[in-house]
């Protein structure tokens, strides 16, 4: 049966080839969803970019009939404007007419009673969600870019030998399995006899091979250890050169931040790999914004990127001044620190990009930062997808999760999820039970 889908502001906001994606059926979008993107045309952020995407592919479908009587997509579905929105009748008492999310209900419902048809409200504004589902409508979020986040790839796995092929491991370096089902490029390795529980190697699976761990789990000049295996793991893919795209995943004091930052001073400072230490991060408040922030672009900055400071004084406390080697770095041009904002239209050769707090960035503002990269250029997005302050993502939606399950099994591409709170006892119980 043909279903009607009817798009809610924030879908297009959020996907604007969401209007694309329902495949033989009816989408409808009411003409106040117009009138809110038209709203939102002018920003300069992805909110912004987004609206104007929409409003190009809504003109390019007025070429081919009048919208508002439906235009066929490359499906054999329709997309339509649909103007009726002024028949509140229909909404229960109580329900204020004047506000934009009701009129989009009530456009739902009228076309349910008009119609007959199956007609299915898509928002990812949870209460709209309720509210429809209270007066009959049949309402969804928008899944077609959710990942199963229960089931999402950790880049860990625990694999049984026999005693016999662990030895040839440690004598050869390396073991070739007859059957390597399910192991994927750059995965790592608990390995462990079947016969000997005590005996156990750490792996990863490179090229058909398992191979030793290669890089240390010791950053000398900077004194950061991995205190557990998911933290060499993850120092063995921030040190490889080979591997150019590096996500880390995990609950706050798991230590992504810190290794992340560590390895690049090494590569930048101690290496001279990369030519330069390029951090960023979404500006997404938690809680109540504090608005307007004076002073310079760096003093605006200050407070977004203190996370970003702090580790960096915890890296340098030996020194006599962490502050002022922080400030040095800078002048130098060794290290930077960018809004996310301003990242677009760069192109970033031969540096080390860290992007902190990716569970805030939408799939797209993910792909865009990842297409930044120039030649050379090793970017490494840390995150807790389980610590969301955008409203309208989730653990399954946000970018980080989406790159984690798309780039799985790239040979310039691992992944890590970090487990176990190294912080502080307070912060790991914290994590653990609150």
């Amino acid at each position: 049966m043909i279903k009607t889908y009817v798009l809610d502001t924030n879908v297009l906001l959020h996907d604007p080839e969401s209007m694309f994606a329902f495949q033989d059926n009816e989408v409808v979008l009411p003409l106040l969803v117009i009138e809110e993107l038209d709203e939102h045309k002018r920003r300069p952020d992805e909110v912004g970019r987004n609206a104007r995407v929409v409003a190009r592919r809504l003109d390019d479908l007025r070429s081919k009939g009048p919208i508002s009587q439906g235009v066929p997509n490359d499906q054999g579905g329709a997309i339509r404007i649909e103007l009726n929105h002024h028949d509140l009748t229909n909404l229960p008492a109580g329900v204020d007419p004047h506000k934009p999310d009701n009129l989009i209900l009530a456009v739902a419902l009228n076309l349910h009673r008009r119609s007959g048809r199956n007609v299915i409200l898509v928002t990812k504004d949870l209460n709209l969600r309720i509210k429809a589902d209270v007066i009959g409508v049949k309402t969804q979020d928008y899944f077609n870019d959710k990942v199963d986040y229960t089931d999402l790839y950790s880049g860990v796995k625990e694999l049984l030998l026999t005693s016999a092929d662990l030895e040839a491991f440690y004598r050869d370096k390396s073991l070739t399995l007859d059957s390597p089902a399910g192991l994927v490029e750059n995965q790592f390795l608990i390995l462990k006899s079947g016969e000997n529980p005590s005996q156990s190697a750490l792996a990863r699976f490179r090229g058909g091979l398992l191979q030793p761990l290669t890089y240390s789990s010791n950053i000398a000049p900077s004194s950061i250890r991995a205190r557990n295996k998911e933290q060499q793991f993850a120092l063995d893919l921030l040190l490889d050169d080979d591997v150019s795209l590096v996500t880390l995943s995990g609950p706050a004091g798991t230590g992504k931040t810190l290794l992340a930052v560590a390895a690049g001073l090494e590569k930048v400072l101690e290496e001279g790999i990369y030519s330069r230490l390029l951090i960023t991060r979404p500006v997404t408040p938690m809680g109540e914004d504090l608005g307007f922030l004076p002073g310079n672009k760096e003093e605006k900055l200050r407070p977004w990127m203190q996370p970003i400071h702090d580790n960096l004084e915890f890296i340098f406390h030996q020194a006599d001044d962490p502050r002022g080697i922080q400030a040095e770095l800078r002048e130098q041009g060794l290290l930077e620190m960018e809004a996310l904002t301003y990242i677009r239209g760069r192109s970033i050769p031969g540096q080390f990009i860290i992007c902190d707090e990716a569970q805030n960035l939408t799939p797209h503002m993910v792909k865009t930062l990842v297409t930044r990269a120039g030649e050379g250029t090793k970017i490494v997005f840390t995150g807790d997808p389980e610590q969301i302050d955008h409203p309208y993502l989730d653990s399954s939606s946000n970018g980080l999760t989406t790159l984690v399950e798309k780039l799985k099994g790239q040979t310039l591409a691992g992944h890590v999820s970090l487990v176990k709170g190294e912080r502080s006892a307070v912060a790991e119980m914290g994590a653990r039970l609150l």
